[in-house]
């Protein structure tokens, strides 16, 4: 297909492939390297299109992708494309659905649930999130008695971390402590026992965690019976953000389609920077070697985001790895846009007191001139390091988004009514049942697990609940939850009208246990609205586990009361996104490179790539800001209360030769700290003492 939104590098990606003799569209297996701002959406949509109007059946392309957001902007896009298409063609518009779409722990999902009876896995399975799997591991931690050391056990969520860093890079226990957790070293044995014990336990309740999705769906493909069976399911498989899969992703991809040929990936590997989720960036570095000679690899080069000085800058940064694909960005606007190439600034600071001042003063005049607050963003490294930048925002009565707060399934009375509804679910999820118990007045951890036990003895049959006594106080709750706990199980109740008398029943408990109740039924009634787009239970508790929604508390209370609000987001949560301005903090050694990445060039090089993606998201203004020093709060201690900033390892000359160096404020280039010193008047501490 032909469209005059594509270049030629795009164009040639779209159309890669040809006919066979059966006049099927086949394609051997295709790498696309799109740098940021290249147009890789809409080459993926048009290569999917192209696909469609090739007569490849649409129920036979599979379309991985990372996030359902995304899942759903290429099915859109590809459908627009495929409609414009043949209408421009003169030919009627046909109806299709793309209906193997989805993110990677999405499809394993439903293959598991159709296939995974062949590997002896009941397809009613439940799944949880990582907070019941922290829950989870810390009963077991309990069991095991490693609680009740003379040393301190590693926390649920760092056992949890480790147990998933195991899964998903396919390592060894002991490599991944050494190499990640070397302080849990000396427990290796109690940790093997621990993770042991917990994929035993999960088994017997009839529940998968997160990382389980992917790793019983590479089992069960590296079976070549199975795999083989999956596999006549598609002709095609189109992957996004391929320097994002793990190995276990990308196992899954090589099993089900061991010589490539139907697959098409794309990606970026100047933005893996996802390695903390056991990403590997040799996924995408290795796929013309793992599929030679028949691969064929094409780099997208024009930026459709950026002025070239800002691109000048990327590039340079980049040029200075040793690994990678080589490629130098082009903008699409130097010729319509000659007068917008100013460089980039980096901009000297005294502290971050002046750093959080530079951006208030800056964003104000840009809105000003016509820049609206919702063009401008402000990245960081770690979510705690624009705590100051949030006062002085509010100081000056700026409203703000922030990315990277409490998650919506992470709210307590979230997850209060949803441990109900997974309790209905699956009779033998313990960890919810545990849960819902402990609710009811009267009802402690003791009680909890004799009634989970005696479930348990009565083969997990809800009825025999009318028969376990309660405490007087509980006696009322008891008799509603047991109600609807029966209901369900004989499907007397039907979805989602259940979710409506789960409600009911949570609302009262809803009151006496919260005091701010009232603010918290509203998250409730999200949650109620949410299961009416969903058709069955399993349905609506997989694809809000996959996929939850963002909590309405991320925002900042004054973003609702003014359409405009600035940005600010961690550089993780940034990617994919562009703004107009962006101010990217603290940009000196210790946070580019992160303190912790600099024992391992690996780490450096990852570093290294992430602030390529912070500074590739700006469009025409982009400010670098490194403060002379830092605030830290353990440091008082030690006779100082800032540490001094390094020049960051990354500006070298020639980096610094695509800057534009600046001071803030403009008057002086260092202010030397004066904090006047008291004497000690009277003693503070005694007046307390009297209070009591």
């Amino acid at each position: 297909m032909k469209s005059i939104t594509l270049n030629r590098e795009q164009q040639q990606a779209v159309n890669f492939g040809n006919f066979d003799k059966s006049t099927n569209f086949v394609s051997s297996p295709l790498l696309i390297i799109a740098g940021a701002g290249t147009g890789k959406t809409n080459t993926l949509a048009h290569r999917a299109a192209h696909l469609l109007l090739n007569k490849v059946d649409p129920e036979r392309i599979l379309l991985m992708t990372f996030s359902r957001r995304a899942a759903t902007e290429l099915s859109d896009r590809t459908k627009k494309i495929v409609i414009e298409t043949q209408k421009n063609n003169g030919k009627p518009v046909a109806n299709f659905n793309l209906s193997w779409m989805g993110t990677f722990h999405s499809i394993a999902n439903r293959l598991l649930r159709r296939y995974g009876q062949t590997m002896g896995i009941d397809p009613n399975f439940t799944i949880i999130d990582r907070n019941d799997s922290a829950d989870f591991i810390d009963v077991l931690r309990h069991e095991l008695r490693l609680t009740s050391r003379d040393k301190r056990f590693p926390k649920k969520s760092t056992c949890l971390n480790i147990y998933s860093r195991c899964v998903n890079s396919q390592l060894k226990i002991s490599e991944v402590l050494k190499q990640d957790f070397p302080w849990c070293e000396e427990w290796e044995n109690e940790l093997t026992s621990l993770f042991k014990l917990y994929s035993q336990k999960k088994l017997e309740q009839l529940s998968l965690d997160y990382d389980d999705l992917l790793l019983y769906l590479f089992y069960m493909v590296d079976e070549p019976e199975i795999a083989k069976l999956v596999r006549q399911n598609f002709d095609h498989v189109l992957v996004d953000e391929y320097q994002d899969t793990n190995l276990l992703q990308a196992g899954i991809l090589a099993r089900l389609f061991p010589d490539g040929n139907g697959l098409t990936v794309v990606g970026d590997d100047a933005q893996s920077i996802y390695s903390f989720r056991s990403a590997e960036i040799e996924n995408i570095l290795n796929f013309p070697h793992q599929f030679s000679p028949a691969a064929k690899v094409i780099s997208l080069k024009i930026n459709y985001r950026s002025t070239q000085p800002i691109l000048d800058l990327a590039n340079e940064l980049l040029s200075q790895s040793k690994i990678g694909y080589d490629k130098k960005l082009v903008s699409h606007q130097i010729k319509k846009h000659t007068s917008t190439r100013d460089k980039p600034k980096i901009v000297t600071v005294e502290d971050d007191v002046q750093q959080a001042k530079y951006i208030v003063e800056t964003v104000l005049s840009e809105r000003e001139n016509g820049i609206d607050l919702k063009q401008q963003a402000v990245l960081f490294r770690s979510g705690h390091h624009s705590d100051r930048l949030e006062v002085e925002l509010m100081r000056h009565d700026i409203p703000f988004v922030k990315y990277g707060g409490l998650k919506f399934l992470e709210a307590s009375h979230v997850k209060d009514l949803l441990s109900i509804i997974k309790w209905i679910d699956n009779p033998k999820h313990q960890i919810s049942a545990f849960r819902v118990l402990k609710l009811l007045p009267g009802i402690g951890p003791n009680i909890a697990k004799k009634a989970i036990d005696f479930l348990q003895l009565n083969e997990h049959q809800f009825k025999c609940l009318r028969g376990f006594s309660v405490p007087t106080a509980a006696n009322e709750y008891w008799f509603n939850l047991v109600s609807i706990l029966i209901e369900s199980q004989s499907q007397q109740a039907k979805w989602p009208s259940e979710m409506e008398f789960v409600n009911n029943f949570y609302r009262p408990l809803l009151e006496e246990i919260y005091d701010d109740a009232y603010v918290r039924t509203g998250d409730l009634e999200q949650l109620t609205n949410i299961a009416q787009q969903y058709h069955s239970r399993e349905k609506f508790i997989s694809e809000l586990t996959l996929e939850p929604p963002i909590a309405s508390g991320d925002l900042n209370s004054e973003a609702h009361k003014d359409e405009d609000f600035l940005i600010l987001s961690t550089i993780h949560s940034a990617k994919g996104q562009e703004w107009r301005n962006v101010f990217i903090l603290n940009v000196a050694d210790g946070n580019f490179p992160n303190e912790y990445a600099t024992e391992s060039p690996k780490g450096i090089e990852e570093e290294r790539r992430l602030l390529n993606v912070a500074i590739t998201r700006a469009k025409q203004s982009l400010h670098l800001i490194q403060p002379l020093k830092y605030w830290v709060p353990e440091q008082p201690k030690y006779g100082s209360k800032h540490v001094y900033g390094a020049k960051s390892r990354f500006l070298t000359n020639s980096v610094y030769q695509r800057l534009e160096s600046c001071f803030y404020p403009k008057n002086q280039q260092h202010v030397a700290e004066s904090e006047p010193k008291y004497k000690q008047i009277a003693n503070i501490q005694s007046k307390i003492q009297q209070m009591w």
